[in-house]
């Protein structure tokens, strides 16, 4: 992968934003399995009620994340030189627009979207690393969890 160069594949991702973006992948991974399998979630769902399952926690949870993100991105953005700064913070608001735009379309294609917002942000991830406004284990970061939360995404509900 071209973008991924030297300084991002000789880094490693620090403890805590490693284990701390794998827990973030866990309501993902639960959306696809209960979705999956409704025999195992059936008790989640008569104690939390059904939004804690499948494609709505999916939905939910990944407009979160994509908001979130825009906030990331923002603090990014921050750093970035005076004359490319209005750039970057436009940029950084796209994934919690997208999220929004996703919720209120109520479309039966709402997980392929969240899913292609979800590309988007790596996309964007890129561009920010490219112009050094994010650590140098950034990229290697953020490849791992979207590659989980895309996989999750795509479980068939």
């Amino acid at each position: 992968m071209n973008f991924l160069n030297s300084r991002a594949i000789r880094t490693q991702i620090p403890t805590a934003p490693l284990w701390l973006g794998l827990a973030g992948v866990l309501p993902f991974l639960w959306g696809a399995i209960s979705a999956w399998n409704t025999d195992i979630s059936r008790p989640i769902a008569d104690w939390l009620g059904p939004g804690f399952l499948g494609r709505d926690l999916q939905l939910t949870y990944g407009a979160v994340i994509l908001s979130f993100m825009s906030g990331v991105l923002w603090g990014f953005a921050c750093k970035a030189p005076k004359q490319n700064a209005p750039l970057f913070f436009g940029l950084s608001v796209l994934p919690a627009l997208w999220a929004t735009f996703v919720l209120a379309s109520n479309a039966p294609e709402q997980l392929a979207a969240l899913s292609a917002g979800f590309l988007a942000l790596f996309g964007l991830d890129i561009v920010f690393f490219r112009h050094r406004l994010t650590p140098d284990w950034w990229l290697k970061l953020r490849a791992l969890l979207t590659a989980l939360v895309l996989t999750c995404l795509s479980v068939p509900v």
